[in-house]
């Protein structure tokens, strides 16, 4: 069992950065990949980004690609996704998520409860 808390939510101007942060506790930390969902208010939840078990491999939805950097801290079972250059559009409630598999195929097993980013105009 594997359980997430994210954190670093908040409300921001268009054009701010935030970083979200999600601790992970239980299983060692290590063996799982780990991802980034969002879900807008009245839309599908969507994929933003993921990091493989050892943080060479990583992935991006188109969306974000070149403003959003997924990481990760092995060390304080830490994942992370650094948001810059913020748009409205971004506005939504973040989830991380954990498999324990790197591969894109797999489903995450491990949600978070999800933080709240608002971006403003």
């Amino acid at each position: 069992q594997v359980q997430l808390v994210e954190s670093g939510g908040g409300l921001v101007q268009a054009g701010g950065s935030l970083r979200l942060s999600c601790a992970a506790s239980g299983r060692t930390f290590s063996s799982y990949a780990m991802g980034w969902f969002r879900q807008g208010l009245g839309k599908e939840r969507e994929f933003v980004a993921r990091i493989s078990r050892s943080g060479v491999s990583t992935r991006y939805a188109d969306s974000v690609k070149g403003r959003f950097t997924i990481s990760r801290d092995n060390a304080k079972n830490t994942t992370y996704l650094q948001m810059n250059s913020l748009k409205p559009e971004d506005t939504a409630v973040y989830y991380c998520a954990a498999r324990p598999w790197d591969s894109d195929y797999a489903t995450y097993d491990y949600w978070g409860q999800g933080t709240q980013v608002t971006v403003s105009s």
